[in-house]
C-alpha cells in the first residue's frame, strides 16, 4: 500500500472558453512549491427539537473550490495567472488592469497512487508578491473556482518553459513623483504587495454550484521596509506625496519582469528601534488609479 507523497505530485492547467466546463486538449504542467486547493461544502442542518436531544438531518449545501498556489515567480509559466489576476491580456508584453475574467481547469495529480483531483472554473482572486533579499521571488495565487471531481487518469500535460525563477539580486527598485522618473534606491530590504479581486460564487436555487463568480474591485496594497538613512522616505508620508514605484526582477539570464504602480500613497511609516543594528522603515502603501497609465498596477515583461 502506497501514500501519496508531495515530491510525487504535479499541477497542471488548461483556460476555460466557457465558465466550469473543462476544454478538450491538453494541458499545461505548472512548476509550484505549495498548493492548498480543496473542495469545501457548507452544511445543512435540521433544527427539529427532539426528546432525547439528538439530531436527525444534517446535509451538505453549497460547494466551491478554493486555495491558494505558491510558486517561484518566473518567465512565461505563469503569465496566464497574471492575466487572470489582472482581469486583462498581454497587450505587446504590458498588462493592466481590466475587467474580462479568465477561468482554469486545473488539476492534481498523485503520481505515486494514479489518482487526479479536477479543479473547476477556477480564477486568481488574490495575487500576492514578496521580494527581500537572499530568496526567489515568491508569488501566491489565491484561487476560487466552482467545483472538484476524482479521476484515475491523469491529463496528457505539455512541459513548463524550463525558464529559471526570478530573485531579488537581478532587479532594481525606483520611488519618485507620479508622472516622473523614479530613482532606483539602494536602501530597501523588501518588498510585498497583494492584488484583491475578491471573486465570490454566486449560489441560486436548483444547484449546489455556482453558476458564475462574482468579483469586486482591483485593491491593491503593499508594505516595503528600508534602512533609515534620512528623511526622503518619510517625508512621503508626512507630506502624503502621490508616489511612483517599479521593481523590476530577473532571472540572471535575459529575463526580467517590472512590477509599476504608478500613483500609490504611503499611509505609514514606522521607525522602531529593534536592538543595536541598524533602524528599519516600515512602510504601508495603496496603488490607485493613474489616468496617464489607466491603471493601478502595469505589469512588463521582457520580449
Amino acid at each position: 500500500m502506497a501514500f501519496a507523497q508531495g515530491s510525487r505530485s504535479s499541477l497542471s492547467f488548461i483556460v476555460e472558453s466557457t465558465f466550469g466546463t473543462t476544454p478538450a486538449g491538453n494541458f499545461t504542467n505548472l512548476p509550484f512549491s505549495t498548493h492548498s486547493l480543496n473542495l469545501t461544502k457548507d452544511r445543512v442542518a435540521g433544527t427539529d427539537i427532539q426528546a432525547d436531544r439528538m439530531p436527525r438531518v444534517d446535509r451538505h449545501g453549497n460547494r466551491q473550490a478554493a486555495g491558494d498556489i505558491v510558486a517561484d515567480l518566473r518567465d512565461a509559466d505563469y503569465d496566464a495567472f497574471l492575466e487572470s489576476a489582472m482581469l486583462s491580456t498581454w497587450s505587446t508584453n504590458v498588462l493592466k488592469v481590466g475587467t474580462t475574467p479568465k477561468f482554469f481547469s486545473i488539476e492534481d495529480y498523485a503520481a505515486d497512487i494514479d489518482q487526479a483531483r479536477l479543479f473547476t472554473g477556477m480564477t486568481v482572486s488574490t495575487m500576492g508578491i514578496s521580494l527581500a533579499p537572499n530568496q526567489m521571488v515568491t508569488a501566491t495565487y489565491g484561487m476560487v473556482g466552482k467545483d472538484m471531481t476524482m479521476s484515475a487518469t491523469e491529463k496528457t500535460q505539455d512541459a513548463a518553459s524550463g525558464a529559471a525563477p526570478f530573485d531579488a539580486y537581478s532587479g532594481t527598485l525606483a520611488i519618485g513623483n507620479v508622472n516622473g522618473t523614479p530613482s532606483t534606491s539602494a536602501i530597501v530590504t523588501g518588498m510585498d504587495f497583494t492584488l484583491t479581486n475578491s471573486f465570490a460564487p454566486t449560489f441560486v436555487i436548483g444547484s449546489d454550484s455556482a453558476p458564475q463568480l462574482e468579483v469586486g474591485r482591483a485593491e491593491i496594497e503593499g508594505t516595503i521596509s528600508a534602512y533609515f538613512e534620512n528623511e526622503a522616505l518619510i517625508n512621503r508620508f508626512l507630506n502624503e506625496t502621490e508616489t511612483e514605484l517599479e521593481v523590476t526582477v530577473g532571472d540572471g539570464q535575459s529575463n526580467t519582469m517590472k512590477f509599476a504602480f504608478p500613483r500609490a500613497k504611503i499611509n505609514s511609516a514606522d521607525v522602531g528601534v529593534d536592538g543595536p543594528t541598524s533602524r528599519v522603515i516600515s512602510m504601508s502603501f495603496v496603488a490607485l488609479y493613474n489616468t496617464t497609465d489607466a491603471s493601478n498596477l502595469v505589469i512588463t515583461r521582457s520580449a
